[in-house]
């Protein structure tokens, strides 16, 4: 009876063992983002930077009338939101998350340190994944700091007024708060697949500058590219269409179809990326450093 119980136990704890290792590196990965300056600069900007555009904006005389939402945006706190989410889309957002995804691989490269990290009793891949954990893990928490710092200071300085939707339906304010987070909660896979890009370029390039430029030029090319009459066959699997894909919940009645082909594009790119940079972390010879 006790050889039968022991065994069991025997099994967990060395599950437990193998499993601490591996937590034991994305712990230390997630005290390497904390300590870096630029991380924390990167979220000090999310919540800061949205209120100070608010106040400009609020400011104005005259709504910018050539955009989404513009010209209701100094009379209603949500169509302000929703003005600085289209913005945002277009390269503040790639450009936030590369910051610490295109170096999280690249720094190790230019410090010479992936032998001192590898000898941590952490395998490439494991270190491979606590660093993709990490980077993923910080997209999330700038796209939350970024959104919820924008809607309170949008709706607190402009108002929460009843929205005028995309099709001239009138949104009550409980509705238009809640559309206005989905919205920004419908940018998360966009901003995850640049992550994956930005870890792409970091591994390849080994150097940080490109990881974290790069991804914000191919967006732009992307947005240009998706921009282009007839490059309807290719627009869906661009990874800047995502983005646009709030507008389905702003009209009645609502579209998700755009929504639902971008969450699989999405995973497409994040799939593709990440494998790719694995298999060239593999690969690399770091007796060098």
């Amino acid at each position: 009876m006790t050889a039968h119980l022991a065994e069991p136990i025997a099994a967990d704890a060395r599950a437990a063992s193998r499993r601490r290792p591996a937590l034991g590196v994305l712990r230390w990965e997630v005290r390497k983002l904390v300590a870096q300056w630029r991380t924390r600069s990167v979220l000090l900007a999310g919540a800061i930077a949205p209120v100070v555009v608010v106040f400009v904006m609020r400011g104005q005389s005259r709504p910018p009338k050539d955009s989404l939402f513009g010209r209701y945006a100094l009379d209603n706190g949500f169509a302000l939101a929703l003005l600085i989410l289209g913005f945002a889309s277009q390269w503040v957002l790639p450009l936030l998350t590369a910051i610490v995804a295109g170096d999280i691989f690249a720094s190790e490269d230019q410090q010479g340190t992936w032998k001192t990290v590898l000898t941590r009793s952490a395998s490439r891949s494991r270190l491979f994944g606590a660093k993709v954990v990490a980077a993923l893990g910080f997209a999330v928490l700038t796209l939350a700091v970024v959104a919820v710092s924008t809607t309170a200071a949008s709706v607190l300085v402009v108002g929460h007024q009843p929205l005028t939707g995309l099709t001239g339906q009138v949104i009550p304010s409980s509705a238009a708060l809640r559309l206005v987070s989905e919205s920004w909660l419908s940018m998360l896979p966009a901003t995850l697949g640049f992550t994956c890009l930005a870890i792409l370029l970091s591994v390849w390039s080994r150097n940080a500058a490109v990881g974290i430029a790069a991804p914000v030029v191919l967006g732009m090319v992307m947005q240009m590219v998706g921009s282009l009459g007839g490059v309807e066959a290719i627009r869906p699997f661009l990874l800047t269409t995502p983005y646009e894909a709030w507008h389905g919940l702003m009209t009645a009645p609502q579209f998700i179809g755009p929504m639902k082909e971008g969450l699989l594009t999405c995973g497409l790119w994040c799939v593709a990326t990440l494998a790719a940079a694995f298999v060239l972390l593999r690969r690399r010879d770091i007796t060098g450093g």
